[in-house]
């Protein structure tokens, strides 16, 4: 077990040292401190001079990292080799952003080809929408796309279309793109109202094609299409199908029996797991915001990354220092809530991007021999645009009473590429202030009372203790490729913090086992029986909604 090797009681040990210490005296102590503590890989620049850290902390993580096999197990994941054990699998999104002249043979075969021929395929679909080419059933041009996924198959294209909406194509046929992810219908719904069926395509995006909330939008969806351009001449539901549906899944089997068209499928593998598949074809919606030429550099962003983590040195390596800053930070100053505090408005969805990656991946608590480990895993994960949190819940991390790690992200540069001088110069000012409270709040939760300038004493409700770790990731600007460097980096680092407390983050049992129940229950509110054997709470709610549904006041 982990926490009975050297490595770990003498990082133990030294947490009893470095958890008297204040962050304002290591830096006095040390003034090459940010120096230290910063490395740049590509466009991102990593400050962890703010971990509640030292060289000795760093130097027992680096030798915990060791003993734990992250040098093998980087190679191991990179290589193909089956790192998802419970479902004996590799995990091969890496795979998908490898450029066209890479070769990767995983069980005798070289995925790369199958990988680029997605790409291709994708990219003639782009290019059709761009050109005006993709026409409904009724021969006008698709105006609207809405992918229909939850998680992974959502959060990621939702994630990046936002971020990078500079970089929306105007020179072509616009499409505009929206999700629906709820199986309540509320987003589907204000769609349904407000689109033109004539014009509207819907992406089924499902690795198993069998998710209950993807399946509902989309029944919903094609029922919608069915009774609105059936009934117009020249036009049947093989034609509808056909015009105004794409699936995307790892099951071309179950997309050719739900209807869509061999034509209009597109693939991804049992290797790629959902959270990790944005790279591929569900990025399709990506691709259609800023062209496929911008999608491949988000790949190529996401892949040198991947060759940083593949050659750096350990002491060197981005993910693997992030991660040991999440190690010390959990396990040893029993730091159990993190905060992503992106400050850029274009990063508004990546905090909830991060909640599914981390806290699917790495909210675990057997090994993968099945035993309960005796160390806390996955953090609690959440967070906001920072100037929006700072009137929100920075009171807590000032002053409340719960220690937590925060990420503060920022692009160093923006608006150079604004045409009128007046506009720039103001949108520049605007984004110094925008840096400026970013490091002001980092300095903050760092120093506490110590960074205000101010003589005599200080009431208690206006005292600020600081010593809160954080780290500052810094963009040299917001592209696809920095983008891309930066999903990648933190997905390296769930890997890395995985593999160093022996579990999966590849699987996701906990939320299969709720789809179950779900399942189940969902069958006994139609049925209007079975429900006996429930536990006295569900079985009264399951009756309350009997009750409302028969219009039943008691």
């Amino acid at each position: 077990m982990i926490d009975q090797s050297a490595a770990w009681r003498e990082l133990e040990a030294h947490a009893e040292t470095m958890g008297r210490c204040h962050l304002g005296e290591l830096f006095a102590e040390a003034p090459r401190r940010a120096e230290r503590f910063t490395r740049r890989a590509a466009g991102l620049t990593l400050d962890l001079s703010k971990q509640r850290w030292s060289d000795e902390t760093l130097s027992r993580l680096l030798a915990l990292a060791e003993w734990a096999g992250v040098p093998d197990a980087i190679g191991d994941l990179l290589g193909g080799e089956r790192v998802n054990v419970s479902e004996n699998r590799p995990a091969l999104h890496t795979a998908l952003r490898l450029p066209a002249d890479a070769s990767l043979e995983v069980d005798g075969e070289d995925l790369v080809p199958r990988v680029q021929s997605t790409l291709t395929r994708m990219d003639d679909m782009v290019s059709r929408f761009h050109a005006g080419q993709w026409r409904g059933a009724t021969g006008r041009p698709i105006r609207d796309v809405v992918n229909l996924g939850v998680g992974g198959s959502d959060l990621g294209p939702l994630m990046v279309t936002h971020a990078l909406a500079d970089y929306r194509l105007a020179d072509v046929h616009r499409v505009e793109i929206h999700f629906a992810s709820t199986m309540d219908g509320s987003q589907l719904v204000d769609y349904l109202s407000r689109f033109n069926p004539e014009t509207t395509l819907f992406v089924l995006s499902s690795k198993s094609f069998t998710t209950i909330d993807t399946l509902s939008n989309a029944r919903t969806a094609r029922d919608w299409l069915m009774a609105r351009l059936e009934c117009l001449e020249g036009v049947d539901g093989d034609l509808v199908m056909h015009q105004h549906f794409i699936g995307v899944s790892a099951s071309p089997e179950k997309m050719s029996e739900w209807g869509i068209a061999p034509a209009n499928q597109l693939e991804f593998w049992e290797w790629v797991g959902g959270r990790y598949s944005l790279w591929g074809a569900i990025g399709l919606p990506i691709a259609l915001v800023v062209g496929m030429a911008n999608f491949r550099a988000l790949l190529a962003g996401a892949h040198a990354m991947d060759e940083h983590f593949a050659t750096a040195p350990l002491a060197d390596n981005l993910p693997v220092l992030l991660a040991l800053a999440g190690i010390w930070n959990v396990n040893f100053l029993d730091i159990r809530a993190h905060s992503i505090l992106p400050y850029d408005g274009r990063l508004e969805f990546f905090a909830a991007y991060l909640e599914q990656l981390e806290m699917e991946s790495n909210g675990k608590s057997a090994t993968h021999d099945g035993r309960q480990v005796g160390y806390s895993t996955c953090p609690v994960l959440w967070g906001q645009l920072g100037p929006n949190a700072q009137h929100a819940f920075y009171q807590l991390l000032h002053q409340g009473t719960q220690p937590v790690a925060c990420d503060f992200i920022a692009p160093l540069c923006r608006y150079d590429d604004v045409a009128d001088e007046a506009t720039r110069e103001h949108l520049k000012s605007q984004h110094r202030l925008t840096l400026a409270n970013c490091f002001a709040q980092s300095r903050l939760l760092m120093l506490g009372d110590e960074a205000i300038d101010e003589e005599g004493p200080r009431p208690g409700h206006k005292r600020y203790r600081g010593n809160q770790p954080s780290t500052t990731l810094l963009l040299d600007r917001l592209t696809p490729a920095t983008l891309g460097a930066l999903i990648a980096l933190y997905e390296h680092k769930v890997f890395v913090q995985a593999t160093i407390w022996n579990v999966n983050p590849f699987d996701q049992w906990g939320v299969e086992l709720g789809k179950q129940i779900a399942g189940e229950t969902e069958r006994i509110l139609s049925s209007h029986s079975g429900h006996e054997r429930m536990d006295a709470s569900t079985r009264a709610l399951v009756e309350a909604v009997w009750l409302a549904e028969s219009g039943g006041d008691d």
